[in-house]
Order: structure tokens, then sequence, then C-alpha cells
């Protein structure tokens, strides 16, 4: 019988909690995963479970089904009182699937089982509260350390061996994550036609991956600014130990501080659009294009909304206060309008958006593999609130609510572009990048 109970105990809270799931879940309850209480009742999944779903304590559900519960249920997941064995990805499904079918009598039925239920008494957790003006130099630089300063030790818990923190590229017969990281720089390098003794500007350049293999693969003078210290630090730390002091460096520095009179040959901004908020867009695109040569190039690669209807959301809840505090994504339509509006011109867009959930199931394999490194850097609730959110991030890609798009930009002179006449040269077997 399909969400059969095998109660271990009279816990009248048990009961309780059982009801509540029967009425979250309806059909689904017991079907495709399993579920065990605290006291140790156990509901058998009727098919092949995908996971196991744990309430770990009476208050649980209580917890995180009270409103907000966008916020709630990922602060409950984070402080332990539930957890996920198996799938993450596919217990993201089922949030999904919960949410796109409540009816309202459901929610008042729920509202009074959770009612009858003991609160739980949450441990503090790490959460960004921020002040300022969103977007300003100063609550930025708040935001960006708080997702990006814990140890380097914790995001080289699943990252690949160069620490690059976005999404990869899986060329052809290209399977393991280190590879696929390699390719998306070299893609994205391609893409920019870079050459030996071009001056990059790498707007966000994390912990310094692309701007070393810029300079030390294509030959090209580089530059990163970031504004995590903790990314500057071990960027320029491994800019020393690869020799490359005298080509490639990382700043401390927001891309809006560059100095006014500076030139570049090429731009690139990588994962970095998302952090910049609508109310910003046409000062960065305004930006990249006063600091770029005419004639050039400037790639932008960003995550966009690939919902219908849907202009632009900006992070609350759970990730807006756990994981990403100001973090905001656009359509992309609009991010190109603003990218015109500003003088560029649109030569060439791509949707990475399959690369990006395999490179997530990559980092969410790799931090469950790597937990005990990850926890003992940043401790068991940084390894749970990223588990869920890279698990809902790959969820999210897979199934197209989210996209990630490279956008190749040129600021034309005079109508003139520095680029050849179709795009078989980034496909084509090449020798040697510093040309």
């Amino acid at each position: 019988m399909q969400g059969s109970e095998h109660f271990a105990s009279a816990d009248p809270n048990a009961r309780l909690a059982a009801a509540v799931l029967r009425t979250l879940f309806g059909e689904a309850y017991g079907r495709d995963f399993d579920i065990v209480l605290w006291e140790g009742t156990f509901v058998p999944a009727s098919r092949q479970a995908r996971f196991t779903l744990h309430v770990n304590a009476p208050g649980a559900l209580r917890s995180a089904f009270t409103p907000p519960v966008d916020l709630n249920a990922g602060r409950t997941f984070a402080a332990g009182l539930l957890d996920v064995d198996g799938d993450m990805e596919a217990a993201v499904d089922e949030l999904y699937d919960l949410v796109k079918r409540p009816p309202k009598l459901m929610f008042l039925k729920l509202a009074m089982l959770l009612r009858r239920m003991p609160r739980a008494r949450l441990p503090q957790l790490r959460e960004a509260r921020l002040r300022g003006k969103r977007h300003s130099l100063v609550r930025d630089r708040a935001a960006i350390g708080f997702h990006y300063d814990q140890p380097v030790e914790f995001y080289s818990a699943f990252l690949d061996r160069d620490l690059i923190y976005s999404c990869a590229y899986f060329d052809d017969g290209v399977t393991g994550l280190d590879e696929a990281q390699h390719a998306k720089i070299d893609h994205t390098l391609r893409k920019l036609r870079l050459v030996r003794g071009d001056r990059l500007l790498d707007i966000g350049c994390g912990w310094g991956a692309l701007v070393i293999r810029a300079a030390k693969e294509f030959g090209a003078e580089a530059l990163g600014v970031t504004l995590s210290e903790g990314q500057a630090r071990e960027a320029n730390r491994r800019i020393a130990q690869a020799g490359l002091q005298d080509c490639a460096r990382v700043e401390l520095l927001d891309y809006r501080e560059l100095p006014r009179d500076a030139v570049f040959d090429k731009i690139v901004s990588i994962g970095m659009f998302e952090h910049v908020g609508r109310d910003k867009l046409a000062e960065y695109f305004e930006t990249a294009y006063r600091l770029l040569k005419p004639g050039s190039l400037f790639l932008n690669h960003g995550i966009s909304l690939g919902e219908r209807n849907a202009r632009s959301w900006k992070s609350s809840g759970f990730m807006g206060r756990l994981i990403f505090p100001d973090g905001e994504l656009e359509s992309v339509s609009d991010s190109l309008q603003f990218a015109e509006r500003a003088g560029f011109e649109v030569r060439d867009v791509e949707n990475l958006r399959e690369h990006y959930a395999r490179t997530l199931q990559h980092w969410v394999t790799n931090l469950e593999n790597n937990r005990a490194q990850a926890v003992s850097a940043a401790g068991e609730q940084s390894y749970r609130a990223w588990r869920l959110y890279m698990a809902g991030s790959a969820q999210g890609f897979r199934t197209g609510r989210i996209g990630v798009y490279q956008t190749l930009l040129a600021k034309p002179d005079g109508g003139a572009v520095s680029l050849p006449a179709t795009r078989r040269d980034l496909y084509s077997a090449r020798t040697s990048h510093a040309s």
C-alpha cells in the first residue's frame, strides 16, 4: 500500500507529522521516496526510492512550513531538522511539484495540523543582514564577502582544482569537471579572439583561473578585479606560484572604480552579472563600453530567467538570506536591450543551460563526497545550505526555470569590428593559442 506507515512508537507527534506529509505531498506521499521520522517511524516508497526524507525533530515540519516558507524551509534544512539521503535534486523536484499543485483547502488543513505540532528552536544560523542602499559600493562589498569569503578549503571541496565557480563547458568527449572548466575558459577566450599582447580585463575574476590561463596560454596582459578579499588573495598567490606577476594581476576593486582613462583590448565577465542588479545594468554596460577599445569585444556570461513572461527576479528568502544576498536575475532579452542602449552591437548569443546543470551535478557530488573537508572549513550549516542551493540550481537549469548565456558584444569603430567573417575558427583545430 502506498504511503503505509510503520509507526515505531505511540508518539502522537509522529502521527501528526505523517498527516502533515500526507497533506503536503498528496499522491506523491510514499511513492518515490522513503520517509523516516525522529523516533524511527518508517514510510517506505511504493516504487524504487530516489531519496529518503528525514524528519529529525517533532517541530521540524512546523518550523519549515510556517510562513515565510521560502525562508523557513531552507533554515530548517540548514539547521539539520530536515535532511535528505540520496538524490538531492530529486528531492527538489518533489518540492517544486508540491508548490505547483496546492489547492486552498490544503493550506487550511495544513495550518490546522501544524498548529498542533510543537515549535522547534533553531540554532543561530549564518545569515546575511545587509544595510545601506542596494547595489551601492559598500553594500555590494558586504554581499560579495558573505558569499565568497569563506575559507578557500570550503570551495575546493566541490570545485575543480583551479577553483572555477561558473558553468563548465562539456565539449565533445569531455566528461570530467577539470577538463570541462578548461574547455569553458578556452571557448570563452576564443570567442574574444584573444591574442598575444592583448590587454584583457576580467570583471569579477573569482580566484583568477581565467586571468592565469589568458596570460600563460594566450600571451595576454590580464587584469582581474573582484570585491572578495579571499579571492584576490588566493588569485595573486596562484599568479605568483605560476611566475606570471609581470603579465597578470588581480586587484580588490569594483569595476566602477577603474580609472576613467583605462582602455582594454578585450573585456570578459563570467558569473558576475547576477550581482549587478537591474537598476545598475545601464551603468554596467556603459562602463564596459567606455573601458573597451573601439572595434573590439566584450563577452558577458550570466544566469538569466527562463520562465515565461518573467522579466526579473531578486533573491529573497533562503537564497537571499543564507546564500546570495542581493542577487538578481534578468531575462536575456532585457539584458541585451541594456547592452544595445549602451552602444554595443550583439554579435553572438549562446545558451549553455544544459552545461550548467551538469556542472552543478558535479559540484553536488563533490560536496557530498568531501563533506568532512567542507564541514571542517566552513561548518555543518554551510555544507547543508550549499548542498540545497546547488541541487536546487541544478534542478532549475535542467528544467529550464533558469538559463545561462554567453553574449559576445562589439563596440563598433565606424562600423568596423575585429571579427572574422564566420565562426568557423571557434571550432577548428588549434596548434597554439598565443598567435
